[in-house]
């Protein structure tokens, strides 16, 4: 690696210092909202919605300071990278609490959350899933395979899609999801194929995790949640064949969770 002169150093601090002061402006807006609803619950759905695209939008400018770190001084800016993954949680944070953090729910579980996101379209719920999951993406790649937040991020995804998920009023979009002549039918596709891929996805992260790093049943628990949610999902998409190999894969990873539990108290 090249030696960083004083003179490169100043150079990336001049260029990143406006990208530094619309983080800030991000950060004013964000308390401004939350005073805002600290006064008046009102279009909460809409707020919250904003602020979790406030947080992403600080990410991309987090990315964007790194980047010119390695463009300019060769080496990644850890600072802010961890900032921009920390802001990611503050992101989904925001839609938890509308929706819930609960991995396999029904209709009636999201019931309430649903009639709270009434007035917010289908399409705006979508393309701010998406930007949730390609900043989770961006924040991976730019701290590279050999990163201590390997594993974290499982969880990371993983609260993604949940929230996306229940964000989803099954209900309805299942309905537009057949009906090629509805309105919202594109975009309930495309937003139902994005929860597939990505349920199994975190399901399979979890397993991995509890099988190559922490061994801890409550990740293998998790993992089986997303299963059984990814299942529910293809019930609901009519798909029967499928959600009965999922039912038969969860239950292979309960018994071997239960096994492994029982080995663990038989060396104790």
């Amino acid at each position: 690696m090249a030696k960083i002169t004083a003179e490169s150093r100043e150079a990336f601090t001049q260029e990143s210092a406006k990208y530094k002061e619309l983080i800030k402006g991000v950060f004013a807006k964000e308390k401004e909202i939350k005073a805002e609803l600290q006064k008046d619950k009102t279009d909460e759905a809409a707020k919250k919605l904003q602020l979790a695209d406030l947080m992403l939008y600080a990410v991309t400018l987090y990315i964007t300071i790194n980047n010119l770190s390695v463009e300019m001084l060769g080496v990644k800016n850890e600072e802010n990278l961890n900032e921009g993954r920390k802001t990611i949680y503050k992101a989904i944070i925001y839609l938890e609490e509308l929706v819930s953090n609960i991995i396999d729910t029904t209709a009636d579980d999201l019931k309430e959350c649903w009639e709270k996101l009434e007035g917010i379209p289908i399409d705006k719920r979508y393309y701010l899933s998406r930007k949730l999951g390609l900043a989770i993406e961006l924040i991976m790649d730019a701290y590279g395979d050999n990163t201590k937040w390997k594993w974290s991020f499982v969880e990371l995804q993983g609260r993604f899609i949940t929230v996306s998920k229940n964000m989803l009023n099954m209900t309805e979009a299942s309905k537009d999801y057949f009906d090629g002549r509805a309105e919202n039918h594109d975009v309930a596709v495309y937003y139902m194929r994005m929860l597939k891929t990505r349920l199994l996805k975190s399901a399979e992260g979890y397993r991995d995790r509890y099988e190559l790093s922490t061994r801890r049943a409550d990740d293998m628990r998790s993992g089986i949640q997303y299963l059984l949610a990814y299942r529910r999902l293809l019930i609901i998409l009519g798909d029967a064949n499928e959600a009965e190999e999922v039912k038969k894969k969860a239950q292979v990873w309960k018994d071997k969770m239960e096994a492994d539990i029982k080995k663990e108290k038989q060396k104790a």
